[in-house]
């Protein structure tokens, strides 16, 4: 159930995830193994401890799939997810492949006509989230293809961060603008 508080989301699960107002402007997202993110207010958070997802723009169903198509957001899994994330429902494992828990060819993140293929990582390194956690974070280069002839019609780039101890992967598929940072001053509760 999500409620809105003074301009801020705040989701009430039966889950250690939940967002509380800290101004009109900002939220505090509290997520899996202690970790706290400092959202926009008007940012919306939607789902459980295991699948949250964070809509920071429009979405026409923001408690769809991982592969909704044309829904601003970005996710937070945890080890469930994870059980099959990668590519053929297989566990995730960032250095064999990006988070993509199908078989198929979804739709297209900004426009369901077109199929998603994702490249070879073109970025690999750590990142920080928060003080003393390096988070492994790949770049994906995304391309959208027709369905019938699989003419590319625009790209996308898929970006991870993942913290292998705490089972926490953050997967962005909409470049969405802050969150690099937000990451990076995410705090860790003792």
């Amino acid at each position: 159930m999500l409620i809105a508080v003074a301009g801020a989301a705040v989701l009430m699960a039966q889950s250690p995830v939940s967002a509380e107002a800290t101004s009109s402007s900002t939220a505090l997202l509290r997520l899996r193994g202690g970790l706290t993110l400092e959202i926009p207010g008007s940012w919306r958070v939607y789902g459980n401890a295991d699948q949250v997802r964070v809509v920071t723009g429009s979405c026409a169903r923001p408690k769809g799939s991982y592969f909704e198509p044309k829904c601003d957001s970005f996710w937070v899994m945890g080890p469930e997810a994870l059980k099959t994330g990668g590519e053929g429902f297989r566990r995730y494992d960032p250095d064999q492949g990006p988070f993509y828990p199908a078989s198929d060819v979804p739709p297209c993140p900004k426009n369901p006509k077109y199929g998603q293929v994702i490249g070879k990582a073109i970025a690999v390194g750590y990142r920080d989230i928060g003080a003393a956690h390096k988070a492994s974070y790949r770049v994906w280069p995304g391309r959208c293809v027709g369905y019938v002839d699989g003419k590319q019609r625009s790209t996308f780039s898929q970006r991870e961060w993942y913290l292998p101890k705490t089972k926490i992967l953050v997967v962005d598929q909409w470049n969405t603008p802050g969150l690099a940072g937000i990451l990076k001053n995410a705090v860790w509760a003792r």
